[in-house]
């Protein structure tokens, strides 16, 4: 009898790294297998590995990005693209302030902006502005943050925002560029097979190596999370059994148990945490009797925590009321 199932490939290996960028191959792919599996790594690598970029900036005496400085060579908007161009890598997913201050005739550099320890830029010799007088003084806040992909400034505005603050357009994403080639070849007696190779360059905080391997963790982890439509079947069975609130509505038995977990045992961020922890929230099972309002008036949280909320409460089959 004649082996139906697929092999499976090999692991990948590095053909080339140089600096931020990197070649690897992966080799034995079952034959289409290897467009497959590039473009849905491409995709990944481009939208879903997490970054830093600069969000905001109040500088001392502009109140919008048209205005001047006196003394000061480069006008905001300039300074601006100057500090959007900063590499930046942070320890914490906490929004972290950096601060700027310089007087006098001077070339002002990345190195010269003061961070707290959780903060490290990369490129610190990336000009940022030139003061041209003796009496010329430049004082910034720049508050950076971690993210995903791109997000406008439109929607960083939605959150309060300081009279004098310049939202920017913020680009979190560490990756640079990806590309992907595939081309056939020999396995056994078929000549069929494909051969993927996958080129990464990064901005410097992350090696292209760990890009590599971080997006095919999420490609599985986002796999597994589809896998068992059994379990889907068992959840059904659940609901049509469940008891009838006043409302009407019928509400999906859960595990008493796993009600009593605590929700810093559940995979929350540690700010998310804090703050349901801050609002007497400290239990799987108190999380799940609040509404999606009642989450959005705790301090700390906002659309972000929210959607963070719903997305790890559903891994374990539990909805806000």
């Amino acid at each position: 009898m004649s082996n139906h199932s697929i092999i499976v490939p090999s692991k990948p290996k590095i053909i080339r790294e140089e600096g931020f960028s990197g070649i690897y191959e992966i080799d034995g792919l079952y034959p289409g297998y290897g467009h497959t599996l590039g473009n849905s790594l491409r995709r990944i690598i481009l939208s879903s590995l997490p970054g830093s970029a600069v969000t905001r900036v109040k500088i001392k005496g502009a109140e919008h990005e048209f205005s001047a400085i006196d003394g000061v060579k480069e006008d905001v908007i300039n300074l601006l693209l100057n500090f959007k161009k900063l590499r930046i890598k942070i320890i914490t997913d906490e929004p972290q302030t950096i601060t700027l201050k310089a007087k006098g005739v001077k070339t002002i550099l990345a190195k010269d902006i003061d961070v707290p320890g959780q903060v490290e830029i990369l490129n610190g010799d990336l000009h940022i502005a030139t003061l041209t007088d003796k009496s010329a003084e430049l004082e910034v806040e720049i508050t950076v943050e971690k993210g995903l992909g791109y997000v406008s400034k439109d929607i960083i505005t939605k959150d309060r925002v300081d009279i004098g603050t310049i939202s920017l357009d913020a680009t979190f994403t560490p990756i640079r560029k990806v590309n992907y080639e595939v081309e056939n070849m020999r396995v056994g007696d078929r000549t069929d097979f494909n051969r993927l190779r996958i080129s990464i360059e990064t901005d410097g905080t992350l090696s292209p190596k760990e890009a590599l391997e971080n997006s095919i963790s999420l490609m599985i982890m986002q796999l597994k999370s589809i896998v068992g439509f059994k379990e889907e079947e068992i959840v059904e069975e659940k609901k049509e059994k469940g008891a009838v609130s006043t409302d009407g509505e019928v509400k999906q038995e859960m595990d008493v148990e796993f009600l009593k977990t605590r929700i810093d045992a559940i995979g929350l961020s540690p700010r998310t945490t804090k703050a349901l922890t801050g609002a007497n929230i400290r239990t799987v099972g108190g999380l799940a009797r609040k509404k999606e309002l009642d989450i959005l008036d705790i301090e700390g949280l906002g659309s972000k925590g929210v959607q963070e909320i719903k997305k790890v409460l559903a891994q374990y089959g539990i909805t806000l009321k």
